[in-house]
Protein backbone atom coordinates (compact mmCIF):
# COMPACT_ATOMS: atom_id res chain seq x y z
CA UNK A 1 0.00 0.00 0.00
CA UNK A 2 1.12 3.53 -1.08
CA UNK A 3 2.57 5.84 2.02
CA UNK A 4 -0.03 8.86 2.21
CA UNK A 5 1.08 12.33 2.24
CA UNK A 6 0.75 14.74 5.40
CA UNK A 7 2.10 18.41 4.69
CA UNK A 8 2.67 19.70 8.12
CA UNK A 9 3.02 23.81 7.16
CA UNK A 10 4.58 25.57 9.68
CA UNK A 11 3.21 29.47 10.46
CA UNK A 12 4.50 30.42 13.50
CA UNK A 13 5.64 33.89 12.68
CA UNK A 14 5.15 37.59 13.77
CA UNK A 15 4.90 40.60 12.04
CA UNK A 16 7.54 41.94 13.29
CA UNK A 17 9.95 42.93 10.26
CA UNK A 18 6.92 42.87 7.74
CA UNK A 19 6.54 46.51 10.37
CA UNK A 20 3.18 45.80 11.45
CA UNK A 21 1.14 44.35 13.84
CA UNK A 22 -0.53 41.25 11.62
CA UNK A 23 1.57 38.08 11.48
CA UNK A 24 3.13 37.89 7.94
CA UNK A 25 1.21 34.27 7.37
CA UNK A 26 -1.83 35.94 7.51
CA UNK A 27 -0.92 39.08 4.71
CA UNK A 28 -2.88 39.04 1.67
CA UNK A 29 -0.68 37.55 -1.71
CA UNK A 30 -3.25 38.45 -4.25
CA UNK A 31 -6.70 37.94 -2.34
CA UNK A 32 -6.05 35.08 -0.13
CA UNK A 33 -3.55 35.21 2.87
CA UNK A 34 -0.17 34.05 2.84
CA UNK A 35 -0.83 30.80 4.38
CA UNK A 36 -3.87 30.05 2.71
CA UNK A 37 -1.90 29.96 -0.55
CA UNK A 38 0.88 27.85 1.17
CA UNK A 39 -1.21 25.19 1.78
CA UNK A 40 -3.79 25.54 -1.40
CA UNK A 41 -0.46 25.26 -3.42
CA UNK A 42 0.49 22.27 -2.07
CA UNK A 43 -3.11 20.59 -2.31
CA UNK A 44 -2.84 21.43 -6.45
CA UNK A 45 0.52 19.29 -6.18
CA UNK A 46 -1.26 16.52 -4.26
CA UNK A 47 -5.11 16.93 -3.82
CA UNK A 48 -4.95 13.94 -1.36
CA UNK A 49 -2.29 15.84 1.16
CA UNK A 50 -3.37 15.81 4.76
CA UNK A 51 -3.16 19.44 5.93
CA UNK A 52 -1.49 20.12 9.34
CA UNK A 53 -1.12 24.09 10.31
CA UNK A 54 0.63 24.71 12.91
CA UNK A 55 0.45 28.17 14.44
CA UNK A 56 0.68 29.81 17.91
CA UNK A 57 -1.89 30.07 20.17
CA UNK A 58 -2.66 33.46 20.02
CA UNK A 59 -2.83 33.32 16.30
CA UNK A 60 -5.60 30.26 16.26
CA UNK A 61 -8.57 32.44 16.36
CA UNK A 62 -7.64 34.54 13.62
CA UNK A 63 -6.89 31.56 11.19
CA UNK A 64 -10.15 30.39 11.67
CA UNK A 65 -11.76 34.22 11.28
CA UNK A 66 -9.55 34.22 7.79
CA UNK A 67 -10.77 30.66 6.84
CA UNK A 68 -14.40 31.93 7.46
CA UNK A 69 -13.75 35.30 5.29
CA UNK A 70 -12.14 33.55 2.61
CA UNK A 71 -14.44 30.26 2.45
CA UNK A 72 -11.10 28.22 2.98
CA UNK A 73 -12.78 24.94 1.72
CA UNK A 74 -9.65 22.26 2.04
CA UNK A 75 -9.73 20.21 5.44
CA UNK A 76 -7.42 20.82 7.91
CA UNK A 77 -5.91 19.87 11.44
CA UNK A 78 -4.77 22.59 13.07
CA UNK A 79 -1.83 22.11 15.93
CA UNK A 80 -0.84 24.19 18.53
CA UNK A 81 2.82 25.80 18.42
CA UNK A 82 5.62 25.12 21.04
CA UNK A 83 8.58 27.27 22.29
CA UNK A 84 10.64 26.64 18.99
CA UNK A 85 10.20 25.44 15.79
CA UNK A 86 11.17 21.85 17.06
CA UNK A 87 9.13 21.83 19.15
CA UNK A 88 5.87 23.09 16.85
CA UNK A 89 6.96 20.23 14.23
CA UNK A 90 7.50 17.82 17.17
CA UNK A 91 3.66 18.81 18.18
CA UNK A 92 2.51 17.87 14.85
CA UNK A 93 3.97 14.94 14.15
CA UNK A 94 1.80 13.43 16.85
CA UNK A 95 -1.19 14.13 14.14
CA UNK A 96 1.04 12.00 11.70
CA UNK A 97 0.72 8.07 11.49
CA UNK A 98 4.27 5.58 10.28
CA UNK A 99 4.69 4.74 7.21
CA UNK A 100 3.02 8.14 5.68
CA UNK A 101 5.37 10.84 3.69
CA UNK A 102 5.69 13.98 5.88
CA UNK A 103 6.46 17.05 4.52
CA UNK A 104 7.30 20.19 6.09
CA UNK A 105 6.71 23.37 4.77
CA UNK A 106 7.19 26.68 5.71
CA UNK A 107 4.08 28.79 5.97
CA UNK A 108 5.22 31.72 3.91
CA UNK A 109 6.82 29.85 1.05
CA UNK A 110 3.60 30.62 -1.06
CA UNK A 111 5.33 29.78 -4.60
CA UNK A 112 6.89 26.21 -4.43
CA UNK A 113 5.15 25.15 -7.89
CA UNK A 114 3.17 21.75 -8.12
CA UNK A 115 6.01 20.51 -10.52
CA UNK A 116 8.58 20.43 -7.67
CA UNK A 117 6.02 19.33 -5.14
CA UNK A 118 5.21 16.43 -7.02
CA UNK A 119 8.22 15.63 -8.51
CA UNK A 120 9.66 15.41 -4.41
CA UNK A 121 6.64 13.33 -3.58
CA UNK A 122 6.83 11.08 -5.95
CA UNK A 123 10.95 10.06 -5.68
CA UNK A 124 9.95 9.44 -1.86
CA UNK A 125 7.59 7.11 -2.66
CA UNK A 126 9.33 5.58 -5.29
CA UNK A 127 10.71 1.89 -4.37
CA UNK A 128 14.04 2.95 -3.43
CA UNK A 129 12.80 6.30 -2.34
CA UNK A 130 15.09 8.03 0.38
CA UNK A 131 14.54 8.91 3.89
CA UNK A 132 14.93 12.55 3.65
CA UNK A 133 14.67 14.87 0.69
CA UNK A 134 15.18 18.27 0.96
CA UNK A 135 15.53 20.78 -1.93
CA UNK A 136 17.96 23.03 -2.60
CA UNK A 137 19.29 25.72 -5.25
CA UNK A 138 23.28 26.47 -5.96
CA UNK A 139 24.59 29.80 -4.13
CA UNK A 140 25.15 32.06 -6.63
CA UNK A 141 26.86 35.36 -4.56
CA UNK A 142 30.19 35.67 -3.11
CA UNK A 143 30.00 34.55 0.42
CA UNK A 144 32.39 35.86 3.08
CA UNK A 145 32.75 35.57 6.75
CA UNK A 146 32.95 38.78 8.84
CA UNK A 147 34.82 37.04 11.49
CA UNK A 148 38.31 37.41 11.52
CA UNK A 149 40.73 34.78 10.13
CA UNK A 150 37.83 32.76 8.89
CA UNK A 151 38.74 32.24 5.03
CA UNK A 152 35.67 32.72 2.35
CA UNK A 153 33.60 29.70 1.68
CA UNK A 154 34.03 28.22 -1.57
CA UNK A 155 30.28 28.52 -3.03
CA UNK A 156 30.88 25.74 -5.48
CA UNK A 157 30.36 23.45 -2.67
CA UNK A 158 27.45 25.21 -0.90
CA UNK A 159 23.69 25.15 -1.45
CA UNK A 160 20.62 27.05 -0.48
CA UNK A 161 18.12 25.11 1.22
CA UNK A 162 13.97 25.50 1.59
CA UNK A 163 11.10 23.82 1.75
CA UNK A 164 9.04 21.76 1.82
CA UNK A 165 11.47 19.39 3.29
CA UNK A 166 10.18 15.41 2.97
CA UNK A 167 10.92 12.78 5.30
CA UNK A 168 9.02 8.66 5.95
CA UNK A 169 7.27 9.61 8.81
CA UNK A 170 8.76 7.07 11.30
CA UNK A 171 12.29 8.63 10.21
CA UNK A 172 11.39 11.81 11.36
CA UNK A 173 9.51 10.59 14.40
CA UNK A 174 12.20 9.10 15.88
CA UNK A 175 14.80 11.92 14.78
CA UNK A 176 12.58 14.60 16.73
CA UNK A 177 12.64 12.17 19.84
CA UNK A 178 16.32 13.20 20.32
CA UNK A 179 16.49 15.86 23.03
CA UNK A 180 16.17 19.71 21.61
CA UNK A 181 19.51 21.41 20.48
CA UNK A 182 20.26 25.01 18.97
CA UNK A 183 22.02 23.84 16.08
CA UNK A 184 18.88 22.98 14.87
CA UNK A 185 18.35 24.90 11.93
CA UNK A 186 15.77 23.00 9.77
CA UNK A 187 13.80 19.60 9.93
CA UNK A 188 16.99 18.08 7.96
CA UNK A 189 19.99 19.09 10.29
CA UNK A 190 17.77 16.81 13.03
CA UNK A 191 17.39 13.96 10.67
CA UNK A 192 21.38 14.65 10.16
CA UNK A 193 21.86 14.70 13.89
CA UNK A 194 20.29 10.93 14.21
CA UNK A 195 22.12 9.51 11.54
CA UNK A 196 19.35 9.63 8.55
CA UNK A 197 21.02 10.62 4.84
CA UNK A 198 19.42 13.51 3.30
CA UNK A 199 19.11 13.66 -0.18
CA UNK A 200 18.90 17.32 -2.28
CA UNK A 201 16.44 17.52 -5.08
CA UNK A 202 16.60 20.45 -6.97
CA UNK A 203 14.81 23.77 -5.02
CA UNK A 204 13.05 27.17 -7.28
CA UNK A 205 14.34 30.70 -7.52
CA UNK A 206 11.67 31.51 -6.93
CA UNK A 207 10.28 29.82 -3.87
CA UNK A 208 11.18 32.37 -2.05
CA UNK A 209 10.27 32.54 2.08
CA UNK A 210 8.66 35.81 2.72
CA UNK A 211 9.48 37.84 5.48
CA UNK A 212 10.27 41.36 4.58
CA UNK A 213 8.14 43.74 2.64
CA UNK A 214 10.79 43.92 -0.05
CA UNK A 215 9.88 39.58 -0.11
CA UNK A 216 6.14 40.26 -0.34
CA UNK A 217 6.67 42.87 -3.10
CA UNK A 218 8.35 40.35 -5.49
CA UNK A 219 5.55 37.56 -4.56
CA UNK A 220 2.79 40.10 -5.80
CA UNK A 221 4.98 40.96 -8.77
CA UNK A 222 5.69 36.98 -9.31
CA UNK A 223 2.11 36.16 -9.30
CA UNK A 224 1.24 38.92 -12.00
Amino acid sequence: MAREVYAVIVAGGSGTRMGGDVPKQFLPLGDVPILQRTAEGFLDAWPEAHIIIVLPERHIDMWRSLCIQHAVAFPQTIVRGGMTRFHSVKNALEKVPDGAIVSIHDGVRPLASAGMIRGMIDKMLSPLGPDCLIPAVPVTDTLRSIAPDVPAPDRSSLVAVQTPQMFKSEVLKKAYGQPYDTSFTDDASVAERAGFKVEIAPGEKYNIKITTPDDLRLAHLLLK
